[in-house]
């Protein structure tokens, strides 16, 4: 494992931010830890990233690039921190930050960078030392959609280059299920559920949705075959639409589809709304993550930020 915690307990005077928290992520695995604000991630990263003994590599929740250093001076001495010889970090460096495409503005100061490229910096800086693990305290909070995806890209090419294990928090749900290959749900201090993110799923009871949209045939003799179908658990209908809960509904249009067919129905529109990742949060927490809870943190808190720009 490259990552074990076992029963891990923090208290901070009369409240208790972890209570028993227990978690092991493989080697090589995309782990991706989900919770709203005050239920343990920050304190379980600050934890992991001060007492864990194997090199790793951390990029923090607020933005921490010195403002008066170019991306080169950044990885360079960063790289000193770790003990790495001239020409390791020189050659480190240019392939990094080739790979975030900051190369061509490595000599720039970083106080000239938008919120996207200084988050591409930090994640190259946190690569520097070849880390065997990453962890990325909600690494794309207040980023713009696409730069949020420039860096998803980037964090599965950077583990696909070094067979990374990354350790994730966020409140992007949409990040966690496309990145993640095991999710683990916080809250007030306890892991309340882990799992793949499909596995995840399956222990909620709602099935997917499936909306067909008729003709040419009774709704309610529609319905009354639909029920016919071991995977259906209900079907209802609205105006013309047969509204059906059913096992694997991308699996099961086609045996619809055909066999309305058979009863004289055609089916002119097909709406498939499979299970998400914040339907299983809301099951398991009873709220949902807002993605306004993300904007908490500005780009200019942290490590060097001049007084002139509000320090």
């Amino acid at each position: 494992m490259a990552i074990e915690i076992s029963d891990l307990v923090k208290v901070y005077g009369k409240v208790t931010a972890l209570q028993g928290v227990s978690i092991s992520i493989p080697e090589g695995d995309f782990f991706g830890l989900l919770g709203p604000n005050g239920a343990g991630k920050t304190t379980l990263i600050r934890i992991l990233t001060t007492l864990i003994r194997p090199k790793i590599g951390v990029v923090p929740q607020a933005m921490t690039s010195d403002l008066d250093l170019t991306a080169r001076e950044t990885m360079d001495i960063y790289a000193r921190f770790y003990g790495m010889r001239r020409d390791e970090r020189v050659e480190r460096s240019e392939e990094l930050l080739t790979m975030v495409g900051l190369k061509d503005r490595q000599d720039d100061l970083v106080a000239t960078y938008s919120g996207g490229m200084r988050r591409r910096l930090e994640i190259a800086r946190g690569l520097v030392h070849k880390p065997s693990v990453l962890i990325l305290d909600e690494p794309t909070i207040g980023l713009d959609p696409q730069s949020r995806h420039v860096v998803w890209e980037l964090l599965e090419k950077f583990r696909g280059a070094d067979k990374l294990t990354i350790l994730l928090t966020t409140h992007y749900m949409e990040e966690a299920e496309t990145l993640c290959d095991h999710v683990a749900i916080i809250d007030y201090g306890r892991i309340a559920a882990l799992d793949t993110v499909e596995g995840l799923k399956r222990q909620i009871p709602r099935k997917d949705v499936v909306e067909l949209t008729i003709s040419g045939c009774d709704a309610q003799r529609a319905v009354d075959w639909i029920k016919t179908n071991p995977s259906v658990t209900s079907c209802a209908v609205k105006d013309d639409t047969l509204i059906i809960s059913a096992e694997n509904g991308a699996n099961a249009i086609p045996g619809f589809v055909d066999g309305l067919k058979g009863i004289g129905a055609d089916v002119v529109k097909v709406i498939l709304k499979q299970q998400t990742l914040e339907d299983v949060f809301i099951h398991f927490t009873g709220r949902p993550i807002r993605d306004e809870e993300a904007k908490k943190v500005s780009f200019l808190l942290g490590a060097g930020v001049p007084r002139k720009w509000g320090r």
